[in-house]
């Protein structure tokens, strides 16, 4: 392996210490030098500092310097590695509806939609394990932000991707999804309406709120409305994008000056707060629930449950899922 490498924790191993999880992929490096690189910060999980007895979750991405030592399963006269599990059958494991036109799929945190820089594994990609007999690959038609999880909407056909894309951009879907956010918002529910301009950082590209006429300024409107909170110190928000600008909903939780927990771009904590204990330091926000036309009629209405770390967080809080239905 010539360089720095990201591998995408699989569905199958949920909960895995990550000292077994080297242990099954890279069989020929030691419990000490993983240590050594563990303490050095060369390898991390999600970019972050990570232990030997670190549990990893789906989706999670582990940063693997180079090590000196083969993956299992790689081919000695190729060196491409041979994934540890079928793109197919994760992408079953995914799979919350099916039918001929379309599937919907709970995406897990951490997994990137599309490639890009630093992407090794991402849906569009897996998406060729499932060309049909027609040799048509099943086609994106919305995206989700690479540490958000929840509902994915993929067309199985050309067709149906047009059609389902023209439902989109005619705002015909009603998207809601779940965010616990810093502090309690000054109303019970609002509209939040700004303009959002992008701008590259050496973080890659961050979005601002700017003026209206702004050079490159879009319009952007979420609902939102607060389902439970924790005393003062944290809320739980159901938010409806009504455009869909990039990173829309965490920019616009920022502006009420309620970020989003573990959001590595736009909660800006102050030195008196700290981070809630028990809690994992990754964006809590999942796209919960997607209300599209379906490309022949009807509606599809389908609901994905929460990532392991949002539900962790919600028992921490006794927050019970059911509240949502009852507001």
């Amino acid at each position: 392996m010539a360089g720095v490498e990201q591998i995408a924790v699989e569905a199958g191993e949920a909960g895995m210490r990550l000292d077994r999880w080297f242990k099954t992929h890279f069989p020929g490096l030691g419990f000490v030098q993983l240590q050594k690189l563990l303490r050095s910060g060369q390898v991390r999980v999600d970019g972050g500092r990570a232990k030997t007895d670190t549990r990893v979750e789906p989706g999670q991405l582990i940063r693997i310097p180079p090590l000196g030592v083969d993956r299992k399963g790689e081919d000695q006269l190729t060196g491409h590695s041979i994934r540890n599990q079928d793109d197919a059958d994760v992408l079953r494991k995914m799979l919350l509806h099916e039918d001929d036109k379309v599937f919907v799929f709970n995406k897990p945190a951490g997994l990137a939609v599309q490639g890009g820089s630093g992407v090794s594994r991402h849906v569009d990609d897996m998406l060729e394990a499932w060309r049909n007999k027609k040799g048509e690959k099943p086609r994106l038609v919305h995206r989700l932000d690479r540490d958000t999880s929840g509902v994915l909407v993929v067309a199985r056909t050309r067709l149906a991707a047009m059609k389902l894309a023209e439902a989109f951009r005619a705002r015909e879907t009603k998207k809601t999804y779940w965010a616990l956010v810093k502090g309690v918002p000054p109303k019970r529910e609002d509209k939040i309406s700004t303009w959002l301009v992008k701008e590259p950082t050496p973080d890659g590209d961050r979005m601002r709120v700017a003026k209206h006429g702004e050079k490159g300024a879009d319009h952007a409107v979420s609902y939102y409305r607060v389902v439970e909170q924790a005393a003062q110190s944290l809320s739980w928000l159901e938010m409806e994008p009504y455009t869909g600008r990039t990173h829309q909903l965490r920019v616009h939780a920022a502006h009420i000056g309620c970020p989003i927990i573990g959001d590595p771009k736009y909660f800006e904590a102050d030195t008196n707060w700290d981070f809630p204990g028990g809690m994992q330091n990754r964006l809590h926000l999942h796209a919960r629930r997607i209300v599209v036309p379906h490309p022949d009629k009807g509606f599809i209405d389908v609901t994905a449950p929460m990532p392991p770390h949002m539900r962790q967080s919600w028992n921490l809080l006794g927050f019970e899922e059911q509240s949502a239905d009852e507001g």
